[in-house]
């Protein structure tokens, strides 16, 4: 049953009524989660059953369907509900065609994450299955909408938790089936790209852009919507992970995410207190590893006897403190660092293969540290590029970028039609745990992958290649 994001369609006429193209979005506002504390009592919901996943057949087309396609909509008529589970947020937004954000809601995990010490898979999908409905109801609330006025549905089907990500695509499919409406599956990462052409309207093809979360780091050359050259990745741990974890070894409160903890203590250290090696400079690629400076963060704090696993840093004396800051700073800049050195690296790959590039776009959770942004800005002036970070909300996980990229897809006929009347409310899902964006370029084949880089789907691009006949 569908599911299958790349038929080339034509996209149905907007239901968009024109009172809503006249009214003025209103200001997104996070959600209180009231729902999340009822998750971490003693008496929380039971374990969600997890059924096998498999592939789905093609869907017909919408027009055989009776879906009603005919021409293209034009843009200001288009209205696309985003939906996003991949992690640990769960958020919805709706966004008009031609870039109007009408609302954006993210429930945060906040409070799971100091619990664990991070993710943990099965209570993230418990507690994205608590908030999904109410998050989604007011999405369509805020913007003034209801179902019956959008044109399609988009939700992130890869990469990220099964658990979590299944949430997400069950809730969207259940309101396409009850409205017939088309539904867009949405790459993560490039959402993180492309909410960068919601924000600057002058972005076009094509750019290199630098996607930098708490489970990726990835370098690509964007050629145009869907067609992506890989030009460094990740060989281990993403610098997202990093920061979480050694903030969570400092006995920082990582209730509002590690790495926004971790930049505001090392604005009171020294980063040159302490000489962290930087990662795989004997490798002349551009990809990445964080777990070795991981390692050497941890040693660190053991040398130095801090305990913060009993001592969080709002109990530390000043002397502990500053040992602490002092880490947290000498951390930030060989992480920094390493971003630096892999950055102009691609930059010099990517102006040999398109010497049209005008942009470097960073984007991601972690895009969001005033320290990395000011270090990349170098790195961009240097190469004659413009810097284009999307604001620190539409950097974290969200429901806007989801919904921009199912705009741009639906536009270009990428969509599945709408499920099937009959379809069974258990019905599984095929998703993209593990889902390259693009194709690896030749000079960046890394000779120490590991594991976590196995690709279990092919990359978005080569999906979107092998649809064109």
């Amino acid at each position: 049953m569908a599911a299958t994001l790349l038929p080339t369609l034509s996209p149905p006429v907007s239901r968009a009524a024109a009172l809503l193209l006249r009214r003025a979005p209103p200001k997104p506002f996070p959600l209180p989660s009231p729902l999340l504390r009822r998750l971490l009592a003693p008496t929380s919901s039971p374990p969600i059953h997890s059924p096998t996943f498999r592939s789905h057949a093609t869907m017909p087309s919408a027009a055989a369907a009776g879906g009603g396609c005919r021409a293209t909509p034009d843009r200001g008529d288009l209205l696309m509900l985003g939906i996003e589970t991949s992690c640990d947020d769960t958020a919805a937004a709706v966004v008009r065609g031609d870039g109007q954000i009408l609302s954006q809601v993210v429930s945060s995990q906040e409070d799971l994450l100091a619990r664990y010490g991070g993710v943990s898979p099965k209570m993230a999908e418990e507690a994205h299955a608590l908030a999904i409905d109410q998050v989604v109801q007011k999405a369509l609330d805020d913007a003034n909408v209801s179902e019956s006025d959008l044109c399609a549905v988009a939700v992130t089907v890869g990469p990220g938790l099964s658990l979590c990500l299944r949430v997400g695509v069950h809730k969207a499919r259940k309101i396409a089936k009850a409205f017939r409406l088309p539904i867009v599956g949405v790459h993560h990462m490039e959402a993180h790209a492309l909410v960068s052409r919601l924000v600057n309207k002058d972005l076009d093809f094509p750019f290199l852009a630098l996607l930098i979360s708490g489970g990726h780091n990835l370098l690509v050359l964007a050629h145009g919507l869907g067609q992506y050259v890989q030009l460094g990745t990740t060989i281990d741990d993403a610098i997202g992970e990093a920061y979480d974890k050694s903030a969570r070894w400092l006995g920082l409160d990582i209730r509002k995410g590690g790495g926004p903890a971790l930049e505001e203590l090392a604005l009171e250290g020294d980063p040159n207190a302490i000489k962290f090696r930087v990662p795989m400079r004997q490798h002349k690629d551009c990809n990445f590893s964080y777990a070795g400076l991981k390692t050497q963060v941890r040693l660190a704090i053991e040398s130095r006897n801090i305990c913060a696993s009993d001592i969080p840093i709002s109990s530390a004396t000043e002397e502990d403190r500053q040992l602490r800051a002092d880490i947290a700073a000498s951390f930030q800049r060989v992480a920094v660092l390493h971003l630096e050195e892999r950055c102009q690296r691609a930059v010099e790959w990517a102006l040999k293969i398109e010497p049209a590039i005008k942009y470097f776009v960073v984007s991601g959770g972690v895009a969001s540290n005033q320290c990395v942004r000011t270090h990349l800005n170098h790195i961009a002036e240097k190469n004659g590029l413009q810097l284009v970070c999307p604001p620190p909300s539409l950097c974290t996980d969200n429901g806007v970028m989801i919904a921009w990229t199912g705009i741009e897809h639906f536009i270009a006929g990428r969509f599945d039609d709408p499920p099937a009347a009959d379809e069974p409310d258990d019905m599984q899902y095929e998703l993209r745990p593990r889902w390259p964006l693009g194709e690896e370029y030749s000079e960046g084949r890394s000779v120490a992958r590991s594991m976590k880089t196995a690709r279990v789907h092919p990359s978005l691009t080569s999906m979107i290649q092998g649809s064109v006949h």
